[in-house]
């Protein structure tokens, strides 16, 4: 399996997703917006859960400057709906069953488990700009204090 990475200055792999709440989100849609787009292994793990709690509790500051958060994994949208009510989140997220969108931002391949290489989710984030391009490109975020290391990195803290 080849890995595809994105760089600082890439364009964004466009694509439109099924979303929670029986809608669909599109990257265009954000067009002139700055995105932050995660990817996560699976809904309702503690980890993932952890990592979207940190995302929904700093929301406000996020939109306020500025950003849209999206969160991207491959659970069906009737398991996202359940993960956003069980834990009032509150942007959007978007199912990726078949992975084309993970695989289009890397967000899918190689990585270290417990000390064994599996292929699976590479927990991820970008940070999207106005016009498309890839600002951040992170791979094999932590999910426990990513957020506050990504404000940071955003000069927001």
């Amino acid at each position: 399996m080849t890995e595809t990475r994105l760089t600082p200055g890439d364009a964004a792999p466009e694509f439109t997703l099924p979303t929670a709440d029986g809608g669909t989100v599109s990257l265009d849609t954000y067009r002139g917006k700055r995105v932050i787009l995660y990817f996560y292994p699976a809904a309702m793990t503690p980890g993932c859960t952890k990592q979207a709690c940190d995302f929904r509790d700093n929301l406000g500051r996020l939109t306020d400057e500025g950003f849209v958060v999206l969160g991207v994994s491959k659970d069906k949208p009737e398991k996202l709906a359940k993960f956003a009510e069980r834990d009032a989140l509150t942007f959007p997220l978007l199912s990726d069953p078949d992975l084309t969108v993970h695989q289009a931002y890397g967000a899918y391949g190689p990585k270290k488990l417990y000390g064994k290489e599996v292929v699976g989710v590479i927990r991820s984030t970008f940070v999207i700009d106005g016009d498309g391009k890839v600002e951040q490109a992170l791979y094999n975020v932590k999910a426990t204090g990513h957020v506050a290391s990504l404000t940071k990195k955003l000069g927001l803290s």
